[in-house]
């Protein structure tokens, strides 16, 4: 089938951002992923890089930008983001913590979403908050089903290990306690596509002193069925 728009400077952007799916490409990897001229392709990324429709990872590879998530939801087909509001606020209602959904972008991880605890001491997390993917429940989640090889070098610097990560692939939900900020701990679990993969991570966090030394005791049971109900919204909507 022909691909063609008829456009030539809309195909060839189209391509970029198509090669910028499966996850950051340096430029190189964007000329041998698109068939197009060194020049062009980085004249084309650095465009739309402008525009916000491309970003950066930590390593100035190219990533896919946070316009396109700003699109989607304005669109409404985002069905994810619309039905995590009501998800949300009903954990952080039962647990009587924050709760956040989280996405990974490139080698970081973005608080798409969150319902925060009205009052006392809690940990705030604003939407649109970059976090690292080097500790963190969140971080756990959202690495431990990925292919060995990128585990092996997120592994690198992380403040958890291959071990642990086992351990959330075994049980389906992960713990921190003062492993990304002193004196806060969370519980994560995943939430998944209509086909199975790994797509975002539901969380609660807060203090050390509420949550315990072992938050996931008291809190993953809650956590996991938010996750499940986001990935059973995702199932229904491609049905």
């Amino acid at each position: 089938m022909d691909n063609s728009s008829g456009v030539g400077v809309l195909d060839k952007a189209a391509l970029v951002m198509a090669a910028l799916e499966t996850g950051p490409a340096s430029l190189a990897g964007l000329v041998q992923a698109t068939g197009l001229a060194r020049p062009t392709a980085h004249r084309l990324a650095r465009a739309l890089e402008h525009h916000r429709f491309v970003g950066r990872d930590l390593q100035g590879r190219f990533i896919l930008g946070p316009r396109l998530a700003e699109l989607a939801a304005a669109a409404g087909e985002d069905r994810l983001l619309a039905a995590s509001g009501p998800i949300l606020a009903r954990l952080r209602d039962i647990t009587g913590e924050s709760a956040q959904l989280y996405r990974r972008q490139g080698e970081s991880r973005v608080c798409v979403a969150a319902a925060e605890r009205p009052t006392g001491l809690r940990d705030t997390i604003p939407v649109g908050t970059v976090m690292s993917m080097d500790a963190g429940s969140a971080a756990q989640i959202l690495l431990a089903w990925e292919d060995s090889d990128r585990i092996q070098r997120s592994l690198a610097h992380s403040a958890f290990s291959a071990v642990t990560l086992a351990a959330v692939r075994k049980r389906g939900w992960s713990q921190s306690v003062g492993e990304r900020e002193s004196g806060v701990a969370s519980v994560s679990a995943p939430v998944r596509s209509p086909s199975g993969k790994v797509i975002a991570a539901v969380s609660v966090s807060g203090p050390i002193e509420r949550l315990t030394r072992q938050p996931g005791r008291i809190h993953a049971p809650a956590v996991m069925a938010a996750a499940d109900r986001l990935s059973e919204v995702l199932r229904r909507s491609a049905e």
